[in-house]
């Protein structure tokens, strides 16, 4: 096997995915594909009975003859399919494969999703269509089975039958299948699926299809590539197309064998064992990266290179080769002009069988080990195929679909049913983890975002795509349609004005009413109310109105009223150590740009942080348990907090919301004087990093720390010599810290006295004497650091005063040795005229405090995240929280990643019902007396199936373009085939 090293030259002409389409099982767009990845639906299920039946045609036994041991897939919902629309006659339907029908829809989701091909001059004569198609369709085997009609006579007429009752049978038996007429021919071919995208939305550039069995998909992108680098076409329509799925398709898949007996598909997992065949359709628009800037086309991301390649001479035309594979992986990073070391995820041809995932992994580790990078399991690995089958010759789309999304919504996207990961790879010793969980793609470096996707076909064709995130001129913020709870928020001059606006919410969609109430509300209005609802609404509205008509306060069950009380000056709190956990903003920086925008430059600036965060997927308690002592460790704690209360931050001032003052606990304080301005974001990470390693250093002294039920009063005559007061964080809560020999005397005199002590589980004494020399070292470093003047007061922990600019490192460090006085910093920002605390960061351990201070007196206390919660539920309510209090939210920074109300087109008049398996396809009844199910019929107020009166009167009402149908020669034999 060639080793030869992959060179960094470039010549590959970078090519821009513009636009998007798909159709497969369990969704309809490419949003609905998106969402089910990310929910990690299992769309498997039994053979739907318009396909075949499983009594006729399935056997346990591998070895029965024309049986099948295989009854799962998965398969297409039904679509509205508008035949008057796209200028076809609805006649000739049943004798159009809808392979044909269905590329239809999808091709034209693919150029309404092109922002540039609605605004630019398109050249459509230099728009082509290359898809990937195997060869044959299901419309053919229903055509050529009733060309046997002479073998059922000869062996009706051999058992003696009559004549009369030999064209009896043999014409009920020809009813169950489609029957010649003009337009067969063209509707059983497998080119026409891109023919007639063409011919229907009038693209003049090249129309043709591959076949590369499996990689068809991928093998069409090559192709349509090689036209955009050539300079033959300015656009290219490619992808894969495959609805075939009936019983000749699971029966060449049974015989080879290759389908799961088990019934699943379990890529990279220990158990698998097999394939499930799946249906499907996804195509992307491509340009060329130059062309996509200029003509200010969204972009979803940039093919950078491709590799392909053949097994060669092998032992079976069929059997996976992964000297050959690996070929293909070499040559696409020598095409991309960088090596696998700086790709973060592959998703693999997957295909569930021992030999293929086998042989596949044996190709990628050797090629990605070759990179010399030290780490192990730095690259994410996943298959759609777990969710959706093997979709054949769309599988390659698929794939690509989920890394350019995944890419422009930078989440690393889930693989299910791994539970224990194939052995045979060893992926604690590989650069690859199967990834089963949706994650945020954290990125700290400073190539773009990388990602790759492999097919292969039967007779050794091998392809593999190199991309990347597109961080260019054009960038936008990532789209996001993640579904979820909505933040409704209604103001009124009148508890009467706002009932009425609560009760004009009822019937409305929800996304939809989020979006009209937030641009409608008005912080000035005397009465305003906030409510975090998913659907149903009405519940929520009901206990709303009866909270408004009751009058008084309410912050809890989704429902958030605050009459009449004054929000005063805010402050922001940020917490300490303790309150980290594992996946902590999680959920808010795979919904917000900038909130994943933080995590990336705290990665920066700490690298091996995301890790730690948002650790890979464990498969066993062990390996959860090392994750969540990881992020305990304080050199990892301290900069985890800190990463994420400045994802907070961010996106609290996206929102229109800053502090008048800022506050932390212990090392919140440091955070507080970032986000008062006062550091630089590299240097306060820094910073936090090193603050968190001196303390693990200090860790190693001897001490501990004890929580004592009382006050400071109640402790202090039972303290001994070593043991000091170190945290005064609630009026009956009082922490103490010193040598081990002296908490353990004090924690007794506590007890004697009628006071609960409990030993806390902490590594040595913080805040006091023993980590005196880490206070010292922690200022010699900020020494070094540029300290500006805050923005806003910052109140300091040690004096329950604010900080003074001047002299803040040596403050900073004696921070570390000295008491927290928690309860007297509240008590004096409340004096200065803070009347609402928001905790920013994880947990709700302060604002819980800030509480149990100031009991009865005036004012709001509430955190930006809740442990258990969603992270975004737990943001928008405290945003709502923040807005019905009357303070300055700004709602826009929601919606600049996600659409309202998305543009749906109106259900056409005339549409039918149509899914991966023909129009109109008869099924012989178990019992053979007719068509099991009679054609399906269009919805109520269409027009039965008919010929037109003139098949020239059928103008394309899709898209842009408008063109009747092609006129039929002379002849009548209709257009060319």
């Amino acid at each position: 096997m060639s080793t030869t090293p992959i060179t960094k030259e470039a010549p590959f002409t970078p090519i821009a995915v513009v636009g998007a389409g798909a159709l497969f099982p369990g969704s309809k767009d490419t949003s609905g594909f998106w969402q089910n990845i990310l929910a990690k639906k299992d769309l498997i299920r039994e053979i739907p009975p318009g396909h075949w039946l499983i009594k006729d045609y399935y056997d346990a036994d591998p070895k029965a003859p024309d049986k099948t041991y295989a009854k799962r897939g998965a398969f297409l919902d039904d679509v509205a399919f508008d035949a008057m629309g796209f200028g076809i006659p609805p006649s000739i339907l049943p004798a159009t494969d809808t392979s044909q029908l269905l590329a239809l829809i999808v091709a034209q989701a693919v150029l309404d999703d092109v922002s540039g091909f609605k605004t630019a001059a398109m050249d459509l004569s230099r728009v082509s269509v290359i898809l990937g198609v195997t060869g044959a369709q299901e419309l053919l085997s229903s055509l050529v089975s009733r060309l046997q009609r002479p073998v059922w006579e000869r062996s009706l007429r051999g058992m003696g039958m009559s004549e009369a009752d030999v064209k009896e049978a043999c014409d009920r038996i020809a009813s169950h299948y489609v029957g010649w007429q003009e337009s067969s021919f063209p509707g059983l071919l497998g080119n026409v699926v891109a023919g007639r995208i063409a011919n229907r939305l009038n693209l003049g550039g090249t129309n043709c299809i591959t076949d590369a069995a499996c990689a068809s998909a991928l093998a069409a992108v090559h192709l349509a590539i090689n036209e955009l680098r050539l300079g033959q076409s300015d656009m290219v329509v490619t992808g894969g197309v495959d609805t075939l799925n009936d019983i000749f398709m699971y029966m060449c898949f049974s015989k080879t064998p290759a389908l799961s007996p088990s019934g699943d598909c379990r890529p990279f997992d220990e158990s698998g064992d097999g394939t499930l065949l799946g249906e499907g359709l996804g195509m992307v628009a491509l340009k060329r990266l130059a062309d996509a800037e200029r003509d200010g086309d969204q972009i979803y991301g940039v093919i950078k290179g491709l590799g392909t390649s053949s097994d060669g001479r092998s032992k079976s035309v069929y059997a996976p080769v992964p000297e050959g594979q690996a070929r293909a992986l070499r040559n696409a990073y020598a095409s991309a002009g960088y090596g696998p070391e700086t790709v973060d995820l592959v998703e693999a041809h997957g295909t569930a069988t021992k030999a293929g995932d086998a042989a596949e992994l044996k190709g990628l580790k050797a090629v990605f080990e070759e990179s010399g990078r030290a780490d192990r399991q730095w690259c994410a690995l996943g298959s759609i195929k777990s969710q959706i089958g093997h979709t054949k010759a769309a599988a390659g789309a698929a794939g690509l679909l989920k890394i350019v999304l995944a890419l422009h919504h930078k989440i690393l996207p889930p693989t299910i049913k791994v539970t224990k990961p194939t052995p045979a790879a060893d992926f604690p010793n590989s650069p690859f983890y199967v990834n089963t969980e949706a994650r945020p793609w954290i990125h700290g470096r400073a190539h773009p975002r990388r990602a790759s996707v492999s097919s292969f076909g039967f007779g050794g064709s091998n392809f593999h795509i190199a991309c990347e995130e597109y961080v260019g001129p054009g960038r936008r913020p990532m789209r996001s349609d993640t579904p979820g709870a909505e933040l409704l928020v209604f103001s009124a001059d009148t508890a009467e004005g706002l009932i009425a606006a609560l009760q004009a919410a009822r019937g409305k969609p929800v996304v939809q009413l989020a979006y009209d109430c937030q641009k409608a509300f008005d912080a000035s209005k005397k009465f305003r109310i906030a409510l975090v609802v998913e659907e149903p609404i009405d519940p929520i509205l009901d206990r709303a109105i009866a909270t408004v008509r009751e009058g008084k306060p309410i912050h809890r069950a989704h429902v958030y009223f605050h009459p009449g009380f004054d929000a005063g000056k805010v402050a922001f709190l940020f917490p300490g150590q303790g309150s980290q956990y594992v996946d902590m903003g999680k959920d808010l920086a795979m919904r917000f740009d900038a909130a994943r925008g933080a995590y990336d430059a705290a990665e920066a600036a700490v690298p091996g942080l995301a890790n730690v965060l948002f650790p890979r997927p464990t498969f066993t308690k062990e390996d959860r348990a090392r994750d969540e002592a990881t992020i305990v460790r304080t050199e990892w704690a301290q900069p985890s907090i800190g990463a994420t209360s400045s994802a907070m931050v961010a996106l609290l001032a996206a929102c229109g919301l800053r502090p008048d003052a800022t506050a932390g606990h212990s090392f919140g304080e440091l955070t507080a004087l970032w986000a008062a301005g006062s550091m630089a974001f590299s240097d306060w990470m820094t910073a936090a990093r090193t603050r968190g390693v001196l303390m693990a250093g200090a860790s190693e002294i001897p001490g501990a720390m004890a929580a004592v039920t009382g006050t400071a009063a109640d402790v202090t005559p039972h303290l001994v010599d070593g043991v000091n007061i170190a945290n005064l964080n609630a009026p009956e809560q009082t922490v103490v810290a010193g040598t081990i020999e002296g908490i353990d005397a004090v924690m007794a005199k506590c007890k004697a006295a009628g006071l609960r002590a409990t030993r806390l589980a902490v590594a040595t004494a913080f805040h006091s004497p023993i980590v005196a020399p880490a206070a010292e070292a922690f200022a010699e470093h900020l020494r070094g650091v540029s300290f500006t003047a805050p923005s806003v007061p910052v109140w300091s922990n040690t004096t329950a005063a604010t900080l003074a600019p001047d002299g803040l490192a040596e403050a900073l460090g004696a921070h570390l040795a000295k008491p927290v006085r928690f309860v007297e910093q509240i008590e004096a920002m409340y004096t200065s005229g803070v009347r609402t605390f928001v905790e920013v960061g994880p947990g709700g351990v302060l604002s819980g405090l800030v509480t149990r201070i100031l009991g009865d007196r005036p004012h709001e206390a509430f955190s930006v995240d809740q442990k258990g919660r969603s992270g975004v539920d737990a943001f928008l309510a405290a945003l709502g929280r923040a807005a019905a209090l009357g303070l300055p939210v700004r709602f826009e920074a929601l919606w600049s990643q996600r659409d309202p109300a998305p543009l749906t087109a109106p259900a056409p008049k005339m549409a039918v019902q149509i899914n991966g398996s023909n129009y109109g396809k008869p099924y012989p009844t178990p019992s053979g007396g007719g068509p099991l199910l009679p054609p399906r019929s269009p919805p109520p107020g269409s027009t039965p199936l008919g010929p037109p009166a003139r098949k020239e009167d059928l103008p394309v009402k899709h898209g842009v373009h408008t063109h009747p149908l092609p006129t039929p020669s002379a002849t009548g034999a209709g257009p060319p085939a």
